[in-house]
């Protein structure tokens, strides 16, 4: 695969360049580690495209999961979540535990956070706009980068996978808030 964008999210992809490029080589590399055309093995069901081979974004994830820990010795960071039960009110009686409950990270390493998105949009701005943050504040990193498809990619898997470019105009118009990372967005194409 190759970098087709980069986008930069309330600085990051000069404060990523400037504080990890070593790590950011490694991004580089995983990208290009991963072949595309391994991955076209979906054929679709879907009305719109019936028989076509798409790519499977779960094998694409699988292959970056090989590429980021096997080959770089990056890990993913899980973190427990003990929901509040206080919220509830007087006479509601908690059918369900929290038991198991976490958030993960994909990839981290030196405190730079990876996250690697072939999924609908409201993922994407989840990964940057909240999870990264919250990873931030229990300390386990400092910057983020979110790997995504670009929509000459996106258009080549099923519907509904969102894409760089839609990404971009929205985080544009959403603006920085005070608690956001800086976060570089790298748009991916087979």
């Amino acid at each position: 695969m190759r970098v087709a964008g980069k986008y930069s999210f309330n600085g990051g992809v000069s404060a990523v360049e400037k504080q990890y490029p070593s790590l950011l080589e490694e991004v580089y590399w995983a990208i290009k580690a991963v072949d595309a055309s391994e991955h076209k093995t979906k054929s679709s069901k879907e009305k719109t495209m019936l028989g076509r081979m798409l790519y499977s974004p779960s094998s694409i994830n699988k292959a970056f999961k090989t590429a980021f820990k096997a080959k770089l010795d990056w890990a993913p960071v899980r973190v427990s979540c003990d929901y509040p039960t206080s919220h509830y009110v007087e006479d509601y009686s908690l059918r369900t535990t929290n038991r198991g409950a976490f958030r993960e990270m994909d990839f981290v390493k030196d405190k730079l956070g990876v996250e690697v998105q072939f999924g609908k949009y409201a993922f994407m701005v989840y990964n940057v706009c909240a999870k990264m943050t919250i990873f931030h504040n229990l300390g386990n990193i400092n910057h983020g980068i979110e790997i995504v498809p670009v929509k000459a990619f996106a258009n080549e898997m099923s519907t509904g996978v969102s894409y760089f470019e839609q990404f971009v105009w929205d985080l544009e118009r959403r603006g920085v808030s005070n608690i956001d990372i800086p976060v570089m967005i790298i748009g991916i194409d087979a």
